[in-house]
């Protein structure tokens, strides 16, 4: 019986096609949630990442720079409202020290299939100290599996955030001094700031005395008795300085940065007192 040696190879070329063919790989992600982003570095749990490869295949995994305008595989951005941007990054370890990008032998991680499903972790951060918008801000990552020997595979998944309105605010105090029954003008500041875009309103109340309104305050001193003072919102102290929105309050738009306001404060004259020491005390109230 003779053989003929070149039946062979058409046997050897259906068996590796076998074998390429359960090596195929599938890979999932859910959403990357950040939150609520506030301004201070924001580091969500881990995200898992659903790898499922033929046994013993080996494999890469790279995510790409995302979509955003300008972005790279190490300052990834998300956009929101007015293409505004929100930096954010991928890491491969839970201390956030070795970036998860799209360079093989470099920044991509490497597995072995075990014919089933496998979990990695992607640990997002967004970094402190980002003066944005308020808004939805939204990314989307491929992420692409390279299987030794088998066709590569892609997915999407999407990175989210929100940023809210907020306002932060601090005062020092307003001091007259010594009253001698002459007219007194002081100032004091208020410290704002709103996030970017943020329009505010910043009102003064009537104080703690009895009978003080937002255009007559009165200090209480010893036995009760009352010294009157004004507040108001300009230099020249023509403009009162009360609580109603769109009547006598301080409007503005914040910038994402601590913004000045002055209190122009006028202890008036011709106030006969008994002598001592006189205070009253201002909730101040910034509404946006």
């Amino acid at each position: 019986m003779r053989r003929w040696p070149g039946l062979v190879a058409p046997m050897l070329l259906l068996a590796c096609g076998a074998q390429a063919a359960a090596a195929a790989c599938s890979v999932s992600v859910p959403t990357v949630n950040f939150g609520t982003y506030t301004g201070t570095l924001s580091t969500p749990g881990a995200t898992p990442m659903t790898v499922t490869c033929g046994l013993l295949t080996l494999y890469t995994v790279a995510l790409d720079a995302g979509v955003g305008v300008g972005a790279t595989t190490t300052t990834r951005k998300m956009t929101g409202p007015g293409s505004a941007t929100l930096n954010y990054q991928m890491f491969q370890n839970s201390s956030r020290t070795t970036n998860w990008g799209n360079t093989a032998g470099t920044d991509t991680v490497s597995g072995t299939g075990i014919g089933s499903a496998q979990t990695l972790q992607i640990y997002p951060q967004a970094a402190a100290g980002q003066i944005v918008v308020p808004g939805t801000y939204t990314d989307t990552i491929t992420v692409t599996v390279t299987p030794f020997l088998s066709a590569v595979v892609t997915t999407t998944f999407t990175v989210t955030a929100t940023v809210l309105a907020t306002c932060t605010l601090s005062a020092t105090a307003l001091s007259f001094g010594i009253y001698t029954g002459l007219v007194r003008d002081v100032a004091s500041t208020l410290t704002i700031t709103c996030t970017n875009t943020t329009t505010y309103n910043v009102g003064l109340d009537a104080g703690t005395a009895t009978g003080a309104t937002v255009t007559t305050r009165k200090m209480t001193g010893p036995t009760s008795a009352k010294l009157n003072y004004a507040m108001y919102r300009n230099s020249t102290r023509t403009l009162n300085w009360g609580n109603t929105v769109g009547s006598d309050t301080l409007s503005s738009t914040g910038n994402g940065s601590a913004q000045l306001s002055n209190v122009f404060g006028r202890l008036t004259g011709g106030q006969v007192v008994p002598v001592g020491a006189y205070s009253d005390t201002i909730i101040v109230t910034v509404t946006y």
